[in-house]
């Protein structure tokens, strides 16, 4: 099952990825994926030991982003392959059959190739400008979500497709009635004092479906 909640981790200037993996666990947050970029193998591997300890304690699912191999050494629900690195086919042949498979899309285009792949969901976006994500690709809008997926039920191809990119509380009434399954923030929930208040309303939206 995947949440309709993702909350992917950022290493800001007051705490460190497992802080705020922590603070996001203790508000309420049941899917974390850990996303560290332009680091080694061997950098993140204490980080992703230390989120998975977190999850577990808050029996949240713990996806690792672009390290498949590290998904596996530390046991976690799954991997996340961005656009540019392998594919989810390559990534699934690593973490095997019973584990989540995510996969980053822009396009129509780019949710077929994962669905042939064997996703088990797509992060589809960016939904507006994001200071998160460098080289962003082409902004969506709701207008986008809507187009795309019109086009994935008329294929008939039913995989959850998970909103990101710069989205706003405001935002999730409307994105959700394009037909998306969740959503996934970052600063948002990061960035924010009254995370457990926050996380509880964005729960709320997001179950209304």
């Amino acid at each position: 099952m995947i949440n309709k909640l993702h909350y992917i981790s950022q290493q800001t200037a007051t705490g460190s990825h497992t802080d705020n993996i922590l603070a996001a666990c203790d508000a309420g947050c049941q899917w974390i994926q850990l996303r560290i970029k332009n680091e080694t193998h061997e950098n993140i591997l204490p980080v992703a030991i230390a989120a998975k300890k977190i999850c577990d304690q808050y029996q949240a699912s713990l996806i690792i982003n672009d390290y498949p191999h590290i998904a596996v050494a530390v046991d976690a629900a799954g991997v996340h392959v961005g656009q540019k690195d392998m594919t989810v086919a390559e990534a699934r042949a690593i973490v095997g059959a019973d584990k989540i498979v995510g996969g980053t899309a822009n396009t129509l285009e780019d949710i077929l190739v994962h669905v042939k792949n064997g996703a088990s969901y797509i992060g589809l976006g960016p939904f507006r400008f994001t200071t998160t994500k460098q080289n962003l690709s082409p902004i969506l809008g709701l207008e986008g979500y809507h187009t795309i997926l019109q086009s994935l039920r008329q294929q008939q191809i039913h995989i959850p497709i998970v909103a990101i990119g710069g989205i706003l509380t405001d935002d999730i009434p409307a994105i959700l009635q394009t037909g998306i399954h969740g959503i996934a923030v970052s600063g948002l929930i990061t960035q924010t004092a009254a995370r457990q208040p926050l996380v509880q309303h964005i729960y709320e939206l997001l179950n209304q479906q």
